[in-house]
């Protein structure tokens, strides 16, 4: 049994535990009488029990941000992702709606079925990996709320800043193998994930989260159904056992818990594919200005962005010594061709050394050594460019209802001396 599964049935035991639990035996993990107590509903679990910790939870580093509980959101922040592939612990959480409780890999099935495709198929975890070859990508998800939190007016949802991005190994075998398995016919437009985690109002009819890819998408090389994340079963947390992984994409394209794909002939019409979810103004408007749904355009590719991860803004260096900076880059379904610092907010640019990716839709590597030329306040600015020329703006890009897509310049502060 993996540690992932044990975690999950000993949530599971737990939330049991409360649920059948008396009155007295609460009233004495409290320490206190449950006032009215008797009037409480049968089975409810009392909200001092509700919140778990997530960082024992999920295994994450303490350096995350907790945004929100219900769904569980948690932030990582720019200096613990300074490593090249992304660790489990590191990696930021995005839900929509409650973690499946019973996961079992040994009877998890995706079906495969929709109007374009040619019959109904079903497939094990077992089916998959035998069944297809298996391939390994490091891939670059980035939620496309990423950076929220400076669009002015607000935008609601939670209020990212700019760790919800990251970029783990992926290992699993590609959606186009299945889906030429299963055999589409040539209505084909959209493919649509459906997965097993439970809608906020725990109505089994409802969906958290429903969205998909267009087909060219979905046939891409590097688009996988997912069974290994850095090499082991993917974390709860992240959609184990079985996740689809279109990189380059909005993360939310990139179903957990996958345990349906529809082969769509309409663009997939599921939970979060309606406007205003993850679409923007098809042309620009001005701040706070009211925007039709019909006016809304559908995010594919995400923009140029780039990160620093080293040093941790606040850092001090004293007076003469060179400064290494470090980050990724990434540029949704295009390659960075270049990567800039700035220390005096914008003016001059200087180069950094840029890797190239290890393959198609990872993030890429910068560095660059920096002087200062006095004791003082500094602000580090980081800009990339992508293969068409297009660089990320020095400011908050074009408002949006959702506030989606800001990819301005990261920033961190240093003072020398």
């Amino acid at each position: 049994m993996t540690e992932d599964k044990t975690q999950s049935l000993a949530i599971t035991g737990r939330r049991r535990f409360l649920r059948n639990a008396s009155l007295s035996t609460l009233s004495a993990m409290i320490g206190a009488d449950i006032v009215f107590g008797s009037s409480m509903p049968k089975e409810y679990v009392p909200v001092v029990f509700q919140d778990d910790d997530p960082y024992k939870l999920f295994k994450k580093h303490k350096d995350l941000i907790i945004l929100n509980n219900k769904p569980w959101n948690l932030e990582s922040q720019p200096h613990i992702l300074d490593d090249k592939v992304t660790p489990a612990d590191k990696m930021f959480v995005r839900n929509n709606g409650l973690i499946p409780e019973k996961v079992d890999k040994a009877t998890w099935k995706l079906t495969v079925d929709g109007e374009a495709v040619k019959a109904t198929k079903s497939y094990s975890l077992e089916d998959l990996k035998s069944k297809f070859d298996h391939y390994t990508y490091q891939l670059t998800l980035e939620c496309g709320g990423n950076g929220r939190s400076e669009f002015y007016p607000p935008a609601s949802g939670n209020q990212w800043k700019t760790g919800a991005v990251s970029c783990a190994s992926w290992t699993g075998v590609r959606l186009r193998d299945v889906l030429e398995d299963v055999g589409l016919t040539d209505k084909a437009v959209y493919v649509g994930y459906h997965a097993a985690d439970t809608h906020l109002s725990g109505n089994p009819d409802k969906e958290p989260i429903s969205r998909g890819v267009p087909m060219a998408k979905a046939l891409q090389d590097d688009t996988l159904l997912a069974f290994s994340m850095n090499g082991e079963d993917i974390p709860l947390a992240h959609g184990f056992p079985l996740r689809l992984v279109a990189g380059g994409f909005p993360a939310s394209a990139s179903g957990k818990w996958l345990n349906r794909i529809s082969v769509r002939n309409i663009v997939h019409d599921g939970a979060k594919m309606e406007a205003p979810s993850y679409r923007v103004p098809c042309k620009p408007v001005a701040p706070g200005e009211e925007v039709a749904n019909e006016d809304m355009c559908i995010i594919e590719s995400m923009p140029v962005k780039s990160l620093i991860t080293y040093p941790k803004t606040g850092a001090i260096i004293a007076k003469g010594q060179t400064l290494e900076v470090r980050g990724h880059a990434w540029a949704g379904e295009l390659e960075v061709s270049a990567m800039e610092v700035s220390i005096d907010f914008g003016q001059t640019w200087q180069k950094c050394q840029l890797e190239k990716p290890v393959n198609r839709l990872a993030w890429q590597h910068f560095k660059t050594h920096l002087s200062f030329p006095q004791p003082g306040y500094y602000e580090v600015w980081a800009k990339a460019t992508d293969a068409n020329g297009v660089s990320q703006p020095m400011v908050v890009p074009g408002w949006n209802p959702k506030g989606y897509l800001n990819n301005a310049c990261h920033r961190i502060a240093i003072k020398v001396g």
